[in-house]
């Protein structure tokens, strides 16, 4: 039988997968997550999720990992660091219009090594204005903090949101549709009986 694990430490990620109606493990990968000179942000989430996925990879199993980043204005958005770098970016996100990108992966160790597979989903999230109090507010919660582009969609920040073009689990870090389809290359759809 094979077994699927998600390497994650996210508990959003393992939110969105138990969605799907599968039996997983989940295994926190660890890989350095620093962004290449001049790279891509589609090859950036991409490369990542792979990394992941093929980190904790064994015989018997299907590993899954995701990864995802918020880009404005051309710029890289990550996970902020402190309140500061939080309210900076929710003050550069507010009335405008961002790119949200989420990779998934699967791993499969084979005869020759490690094969993997991998798809990338954007999504486009436009706020709403935002008032000094508001992020003051918001920032105070601590859900920023852990969180790409400084918030949640699935969260507090979702009141922050005006409209989303594509689908919710990409800007929550895993996209549902993209993990089906590779979940059922490997043998493991979650419609199939």
């Amino acid at each position: 039988m094979t077994h699927l694990v998600l390497a994650s430490g996210s508990p959003r990620r393992a939110d969105l997968l138990r969605r799907l109606g599968v039996e997983f493990m989940v295994v926190r990968p660890d890989v350095d997550e620093s962004v290449r000179p001049g790279e891509e942000p589609a090859v950036y989430v991409e490369r990542l999720a792979r990394q992941k996925a093929a980190v904790v990879a064994s015989p018997d199993v299907v590993t899954l990992g995701a990864d995802t980043v918020v880009v404005h204005a051309g710029q890289l958005m990550g996970k902020p660091s402190h309140p500061a770098e939080a309210t900076s970016m929710l003050r550069r996100l507010s009335a405008d219009t961002h790119q949200v990108f989420s990779a998934v992966a699967t791993a499969r160790q084979g005869d020759g090594g490690i094969v993997s597979e991998s798809l990338v989903e954007t999504a486009m999230v436009r706020f709403l204005p935002l008032v000094e109090d508001e992020i003051t507010a918001y920032v105070a919660t601590g859900e920023p903090l852990d969180k790409a582009g400084a918030y949640a969609l699935q969260g507090r920040g979702g009141m922050l949101v005006e409209s989303i073009e594509g689908h919710p689990s990409t800007v929550i870090g895993l996209p549902l549709v993209a993990t089906r389809r590779l979940l059922a290359r490997v043998g493991l759809d979650p419609l199939e009986p």
